[in-house]
C-alpha cells in the first residue's frame, strides 16, 4: 500500500500536479516552471495565474514566474495564505471574488498543488461554479496529494477552513430563510 502511496505521490510531481477543475474556467498546479506556463497557456488558454504562496521577490522560481507571466500576457496575482494555517472568513471571501473577477481561464497554485490549491479550488467549485458541497470537497483529497489527517497533517488547516465555511454558509442560508430572504 505505502510504496503505491509513494509511486501516485511520484506521479504527482512528474505531471505538476496539474489538473482541470472546471474546463475552460479553472485549473490547479504545484509550482509552475517558465515551461509549464507556456504549455498551459498553449494547451488550455490560460489567462491569470494565481500564486498562493505569496510574493516572494528574489526568489528564483517567484521571479521566473512574474517574468514569465509577463511575457505570456498573462495577468499574474499573488494571493498568500498558508496551509497549515485556518483561512479567516474575509480572507476565503477576497478569494472568491478575486477568482470571480479574474480573466479566464484561471490557473491557480501552491507549492505541490495538494493544499492551498484544494481548498482554493473547493471555494471556486462551491462559490462561483455552483456545484454542490461533495463536489466542491472532493477538491481536497489524496486524489491531488491532499492529506488531510487530523494531527498527522498541518495541511488538515485547509479541511478545518473549509468546513468552518460551509457551516457559515449553512447557518446564514437558514437565517435567510428564516427571515424570508431569497437564496441563491
Amino acid at each position: 500500500m505505502s510504496a503505491s502511496c509513494g509511486a501516485y505521490a511520484g506521479y504527482l510531481q512528474i505531471t505538476g500536479n496539474f489538473h482541470s477543475v472546471i474546463d475552460g474556467q479553472f485549473y490547479r498546479s504545484a509550482q509552475p516552471t517558465s515551461e509549464d506556463l507556456a504549455s498551459y497557456v498553449r494547451t488550455h488558454g490560460i489567462k491569470t495565474v494565481i500564486n498562493l504562496r505569496g510574493k516572494h521577490p528574489g526568489a528564483a522560481w517567484y521571479d521566473d514566474e512574474v517574468k514569465t507571466a509577463q511575457e505570456l500576457g498573462l495577468t499574474h496575482i499573488d494571493f498568500g495564505m498558508s496551509s497549515s494555517k485556518l483561512i479567516s472568513p474575509d480572507k476565503a471571501e477576497r478569494l472568491v471574488e478575486l477568482m470571480a473577477s479574474a480573466p479566464k481561464p484561471i490557473l491557480i497554485h501552491c507549492l505541490s498543488g495538494a493544499d492551498r490549491s484544494g481548498l482554493a479550488s473547493a471555494l471556486y467549485v462551491r462559490k462561483i461554479a455552483g456545484l454542490d458541497a461533495a463536489s466542491a470537497a472532493g477538491q481536497l483529497s489524496f486524489y491531488y496529494g491532499h492529506v488531510g489527517i487530523p494531527v498527522v497533517s498541518t495541511a488538515y488547516a485547509m479541511d478545518r477552513s473549509w468546513d468552518d465555511i460551509e457551516a457559515r454558509d449553512g447557518k446564514e442560508a437558514q437565517a435567510n430563510l428564516l427571515n424570508g430572504v431569497a437564496v441563491r
